[in-house]
């Protein structure tokens, strides 16, 4: 169970339904993760900006692999909100996430997320080259903030025990495979 309670917008003040119905006009949703940071709006906008490096970095890698390297950022996290949502995704698009085929620049995008996560202060030189075959030094920038947020929405989800999303009850994983 969720250790914040969600903001209802029906109860909520009239400045916390006004940032809820902004969520909703931009996102469609609120999401027990954003009804949770509604709680604080300067935290729930800074999360939000995970959506806007969402859209800088999908041009340059690709929707898909945007997706595997939250996934990637998300299972290394165990975090099962996060990674549900991830799983859905991927699901969505057609591809088991339990098998996933990679050629080597999804290997690199996908393994520099998990190091990130991991640990970023062993990034090696080798990892940090083979990810600079395939990208500049602004699209490395971005990927790797890109990256934080999703470490960020990791952290906010499981610190605060943030409950599923009813929606994504389908594309539940048993706990002992987060870390599989």
């Amino acid at each position: 169970m969720s250790r914040i309670p969600l903001i209802d917008r029906e109860t909520a003040p009239p400045e916390l339904q006004a940032e809820y119905d902004r969520v909703v006009r931009a996102h469609g949703v609120v999401t027990n993760m954003k009804a949770t940071l509604l709680h604080s709006p300067v935290a729930l906008h800074a999360v939000l900006e995970w959506y806007t490096l969402f859209e800088r970095v999908k041009p340059v890698i690709g929707e898909r692999l945007a997706l595997l390297f939250c996934h990637a950022i998300s299972r290394e996290n165990a975090c099962e909100l996060c990674l549900t949502f991830m799983r859905r995704d991927i699901i969505q698009g057609g591809e088991d996430p339990a098998h996933l085929v990679l050629d080597e620049r999804d290997q690199v995008v996908v393994e520099f997320g998990r190091q990130i996560t991991a640990d970023a202060n062993r990034v090696s030189d080798e990892l940090y080259g083979r990810l600079a075959q395939y990208l500049t030094p602004a699209q490395i920038v971005d990927l790797t903030v890109f990256g934080g947020l999703m470490i960020v929405n990791n952290l906010v989800n499981s610190a605060l025990q943030v409950d599923l999303d009813e929606s994504l009850n389908a594309y539940r994983i048993q706990p002992e495979q987060l870390v599989a």
